[in-house]
């Protein structure tokens, strides 16, 4: 899967504070991402990161 710094992704899982929208903030073994909900920011594993992604979001949508 290929993952930029920017990209925004939708997670399959929601998030307790109800966004399933996250921003990618570091791309390498691990992946930082933070909530565009309520800003909580988590580091994943590439693999278990990559698994929890359900769609790379196009740069126009707004959703």
């Amino acid at each position: 899967m290929e993952l930029k710094l920017g990209d925004r992704v939708e997670l399959k899982k929601q998030h307790p504070c109800g966004s399933k929208i996250w921003t990618i903030h570091r791309v390498g073994m691990d992946i930082k991402l933070r909530c565009e909900g309520c800003g909580h920011e988590l580091m994943l594993p590439r693999s278990k990161c990559e698994k929890a992604i359900k769609r790379i979001l196009p740069k126009e949508e707004t959703t």
